[in-house]
This record gives C-alpha cells, sequence and structure tokens, in this order.
C-alpha cells in the first residue's frame, strides 16, 4: 500500500503582475485503494496539481510524498523510475502508439523499463477489459472506447499503486462514458490501486469515494 501526501505545495508562474499562482499553498492526503476526485473550474489548477502529485510537473516549493519519499528530492532516474513502476497515467486523448497494436501498446511501459512481462496478469487484465478480441488490432481499428480501454490496460500493465486519469471520459459519449468508469472502479476494488481523477463530469465526481474541490489554486473543501 502506498501513500500519496501533499504538503504546502505551490505552482507559480510568472513574476510581479503577471503572476499566475496555479497552485497555492495545497495540503492533502490521499486515501489509498480509494476513489478520489478532482473538481474545479477550467483554470482552478486541478490539472497542475495532478500532474505535480504524479512526478510530471516540479511544483515552485513544497512536497510530494509516496510513503516517507519525498519525489522532488529525488534525481530524473530515480523519479522516472517511481513514476514507471508505481503510477499509471490514463489521459482524455488516449496517447496509444499507432505502428503498434493493442497487445504491445498495454505492454509498452514494461518493455520500456526493461521488466518482466507476467502474462498471466496481462492476460486476465485483457479478458477482463474486454480486450481479447481486439490484441492483434492497431488503435486505428478501434473505437473511441475501445482506445480508451487499451489506456487502462497500459496504465495498469506494470501493477502500479496509483492511477492518475485526468479527464478519461471527456471524449466519450455516455454509454461509453459509464463502462469506463465501471472499469475503473472494479480496478481500484479488484486490484487494490488508488484513483486519483480529474473530471467535469458531476455524477462521476458524486460517484467517488473522497471529492477534492479546487479553485484558484486552492481546496475549497475535502
Amino acid at each position: 500500500m502506498k501513500t500519496l501526501k501533499v504538503v504546502d505545495l505551490k505552482k507559480i508562474y510568472g513574476k510581479g503582475d503577471s503572476e499566475v499562482r496555479a497552485i497555492d499553498g495545497i495540503n492533502l492526503e490521499v486515501q489509498p485503494h480509494k476513489f478520489t476526485a478532482i473538481i474545479g473550474k477550467s483554470g482552478s489548477g486541478k490539472s497542475t496539481l495532478l500532474h505535480c502529485m504524479a512526478g510530471l510537473d516540479k511544483p515552485t516549493s513544497g512536497k510530494v510524498f509516496i510513503d516517507d519519499l519525498d519525489l522532488y528530492t529525488l534525481n530524473d532516474d530515480r523519479l522516472s523510475k517511481i513514476r514507471s513502476e508505481e503510477f499509471g497515467f490514463i489521459f482524455q486523448s488516449y496517447n496509444l502508439i499507432p505502428v503498434l497494436n493493442v497487445y504491445d501498446n498495454i505492454v509498452l511501459p514494461i518493455s520500456l523499463s526493461a521488466g518482466k512481462v507476467d502474462k498471466k496478469y496481462i492476460d486476465d487484465l485483457i479478458v477482463k477489459l474486454g480486450l481479447k478480441s481486439q490484441i492483434k488490432k492497431f488503435p486505428n481499428e478501434l473505437s473511441g472506447g475501445q482506445q480508451q480501454r487499451v489506456a487502462i490496460a497500459r496504465a495498469l500493465a506494470n501493477k502500479p499503486s496509483i492511477i492518475f486519469a485526468d479527464e478519461p471520459t471527456g471524449n466519450l459519449d455516455s454509454k461509453t462514458t459509464d463502462e469506463v468508469m465501471n472499469l475503473l472502479k472494479f480496478c481500484v476494488n479488484e486490484y487494490k490501486q488508488t484513483l486519483v481523477m480529474i473530471t467535469h463530469n458531476d455524477e462521476i465526481a458524486n460517484s467517488a469515494d473522497n471529492i477534492i474541490h479546487i479553485s484558484d489554486g486552492r481546496i475549497l473543501e475535502i
């Protein structure tokens, strides 16, 4: 079990009159093995917060802890290793590699980290995500919902402790959105993972175990 904690986190762009405090002193602790939704208007700082929590964007100041490890005290190689081994990422754009088939897209994170593919786990994941008949197809042969399923499988391939999702249903219709959310919640329950998701969808947010409201780079309520 990995705990995720943020202490007095700030991300500031520009100086003087042009200064923008995208994150302005945020403190929070994400519950492990739960679904936490981050909500707020466009420009509220929620994506910046997610990216800083996930080790993708260095904050101006403050700390991000995974257990007792402060991410931003690590060198680039160590931070990259943490991201590849402990985190999974799902974005609104699926970011699949067009020249790789479904199976190769799914196991790509393992290949990049020179890890060993747990074939039984990957096969189980493929079945549970309804992709068994699609594994030899290429991304351009799939629907949006199928591509997002592949992106989810890829995010789970390295058995991450924490899944970071930035508007993963933003491009999907309501039926596919429901399917994707059911899959993600299944993953939290089945694989005991922590899900941190940005969403504009109130219905999705209200189904989360915890909701974090962000406005002008600050938490309104938890």
